[in-house]
């Protein structure tokens, strides 16, 4: 069974909605840089890619940075995951990020990705924990 674990260092950023002009729709420069760093940052970590039709699960751990004026009581509970962010970025847009960045990458397309789970915590080392697994005895070659 294949199971794909990487971590994508720095502060998560969520998907933007994009910008239209005359010219058409764009996806702005910060979230197409992270993006693209996401994409890097499998190709370093991981070995190989799920196959067309395979039913993925992703499970994501978000951490965001403490907030500085954070007094030491409050910091001990963010670290221990006791206090856990209730503020932007949402969790739909951080996983929006993270599931269009592996599009051809990771997998075929990330409508493959029938299960999600994301939870955001507090960390003084912000990152992106990812997990890609099969579910098993899922595969839909013919679809």
């Amino acid at each position: 069974m294949l199971i794909q674990h990487f971590t994508v260092a720095g502060e998560p950023i969520p998907k933007a909605r994009p910008r239209v002009t005359r010219r058409g729709a764009y996806t702005p420069a910060r979230t197409a840089e992270y993006e693209r760093r996401i994409g890097w940052e499998y190709r370093r970590q991981c070995k190989g890619s799920f196959r067309k039709g395979e039913q993925i699960q992703m499970q994501m751990n978000v951490y965001l940075r403490i907030p500085k004026r954070t007094g030491r009581r409050l910091q001990e509970m963010m670290e221990k995951g006791i206090v856990r962010p209730v503020k932007r970025p949402d969790v739909d847009n951080l996983v929006k990020t993270i599931s269009d960045a592996l599009n051809q990458i990771a997998y075929h397309d990330d409508s493959q990705i029938v299960s999600v789970a994301c939870n955001k915590f507090y960390s003084n080392e912000p990152r992106v924990d990812v997990w890609l697994s099969i579910i098993k005895g899922g595969s839909n070659e013919d679809q």
